[in-house]
């Protein structure tokens, strides 16, 4: 058995939640692999939205096995939020969600420390999510981050104190302003919360579960553009949002990844600092803006919008190893009548290319755009892939063309019913 990966390909906000609760049933497990509260994946059915930050998105399904994987940083006191919100939809999660014990801890001065570096940064700023992810993943990789396992330790306090005082030292360089005292009540309060759940060594689990032929989903946050290593650095996250980072956030064998579903809007979209190629600082990014409801599902900021990057999308399902695509936010466009897709880069020295430079930050990057034909009809209503509008046939027709990978999937609204299967079917690892 292997395990089946779902990522985003642009810079998030893909629609990776709605996805990951429609093909939940399908599948045993659902297991987050990155990331932490700076990702939102929004769930809508019943008429009711959902808005998840660190619990897996297979979570609404009675019997999937939801995993927190040690690749994720883990923030206490949203987890707590998060969960208790869950409890007015009768979800009852005690039972069938598992917590590595390798997950780092987002303490209180990890947001705080965030807030300051920040704020250092003046106009050079990041965007930061002010969640606490980056300070969080540098103690990690500075070896001296605690783990959620760390909870359950006789020594935790002493480990914490520790690490505190580090903290404060830094904050005192930077003449941050701060109130730790009611942080920290939050924090030690939704510790014990946190005891109350299944904290094991979730690298057996998911392996067990590979053994014993149960079908898994890795589920990714935040975006491919996003990568630490081959995102528009520095303006990215502080993980491997990629395929990569299932094998390192999971503990799962290269060889055992099967499937790799790519999530992508029909235009393109971007939330804080950073490039953006293809942007529109007009009333058509506008349009997107106000009818795609392009508004962050974690921190509320409004997202730049703009028309599709193939020469990015391209980049993105070669690192990942994309096998079939979804397509999602297709209604957006429902009004237009004429539709760009930027299909290559002019480069400062009147280069045609459809590579995705080494620092987009820096290259002067002129998109070159192919015009295709809008369907302008409401789409929101249709079931059948075959019944969707010629127009919109050939746009997904032309994408396949170009991105050399099958798009079984297209999404026509928000709601868990909106979404059409072509054929009918998808692929998954047997």
């Amino acid at each position: 058995m292997k395990s089946d990966v779902i990522l985003g390909l642009q810079w998030g906000d893909e629609g990776k939640g709605k996805i990951v609760d429609y093909l939940a049933e399908k599948y045993d497990v659902v297991a987050r692999f990155q990331g932490g509260p700076n990702a939102g994946h929004t769930l809508e059915f019943d008429h009711i939205k959902h808005v998840l930050h660190q619990v897996p998105s297979g979570i609404f399904r009675s019997s999937t096995k939801n995993i927190v994987g040690n690749g994720v940083v883990l923030d206490p006191v949203i987890f707590k939020k998060e969960i208790e919100a869950l409890k007015e939809f009768k979800i009852e999660p005690f039972y069938n969600l598992f917590i590595s014990k390798r997950a780092q801890l987002i303490l209180p001065t990890h947001r705080l420390l965030d807030a300051a570096y920040e704020k250092s940064k003046g106009d050079e700023k990041i965007g930061s999510t002010l969640r606490g992810i980056g300070p969080t993943y540098q103690d990690k990789t500075a070896r001296v981050g605690l783990r959620v396992g760390d909870i359950i330790s006789d020594n935790f306090k002493k480990k914490y104190e520790k690490l505190k005082t580090k903290h404060i030292s830094i904050l005192d360089l930077h003449d941050f302003e701060y109130d730790l005292i009611k942080l920290e009540a939050e924090f030690f309060e939704a510790l014990d919360y946190l005891k109350k759940f299944k904290l094991v060594d979730t690298d057996y689990l998911i392996n067990q579960s590979l053994a014993a032929h149960e079908t898994i989903l890795a589920e990714g946050a935040q975006g491919s553009l996003l990568d630490i290593d081959f995102g528009s650095y520095p303006f990215v996250t502080s993980s491997n949002t990629t395929c990569a980072g299932v094998c390192s956030g999971l503990g799962i064998a290269p060889s055992k990844i099967g499937q790799v579903y790519g999530i992508f809007k029909a235009y393109c979209t971007r939330v804080g600092e950073g490039p953006f190629p293809t942007e529109l600082n007009n009333e058509v990014g506008e349009k997107l803006r106000r009818d795609g409801h392009e508004f962050g599902a974690t921190t509320g900021r409004p997202r730049r919008c703009g028309w599709i990057d193939l020469p990015a999308l391209k980049y993105a399902i070669m690192i990942n190893g994309v096998t079939q695509l979804s397509m999602m936010k297709v209604d957006v466009l429902d009004k237009f009548e004429e539709i760009q897709v930027c299909t290559h880069y002019r480069l400062k020295n009147g280069t045609l290319s459809d590579l995705l430079p080494f620092d987009l930050c820096t290259e002067h990057i002129n998109p070159v755009y192919k015009t295709l034909k809008g369907w302008n009809t409401d789409i929101t209503e249709i079931t059948e892939y075959n019944a969707l509008p010629e127009a919109l046939i050939e746009y997904v027709k032309f994408l396949e063309g170009e991105l050399k990978v099958p798009i079984n999937i297209v999404s026509v609204g928000p709601n868990r019913k909106q979404t059409i299967f072509k054929n009918n079917h998808f692929h998954k690892s047997v």
